[in-house]
């Protein structure tokens, strides 16, 4: 089964070696039809603590590190598009 891979802004790098990416989905309302703004927040690993508030990154999903992180960051999403 492929790992999903969310793409989200950093909101917290105060953990050492974690991230905390906030993650947002649109999608319509059911009844209103109104678009709606949900997010959500996930922990991320990542190993050599490069990522700082602000910056838009990609997070793929991975076996448990921690009680509550099982996402790492692949890469900073500008760079992923440049290329």
């Amino acid at each position: 089964m492929p790992k999903r891979i969310l793409q989200g802004t950093v909101v917290s790098d105060k953990n050492e070696k974690t991230v905390v990416v906030r993650v947002e989905r649109r999608f319509a309302h059911p009844l209103m039809q109104k678009t709606v703004r949900r997010s959500k927040k996930y922990k991320a690993h990542d190993e050599s603590n490069q990522f700082k508030v602000g910056d838009i990154v990609s997070i793929q999903e991975c076996a448990p590190i921690s009680k509550d992180k099982r996402w790492t960051v692949v890469a900073d999403a500008d760079a992923a598009q440049k290329a």
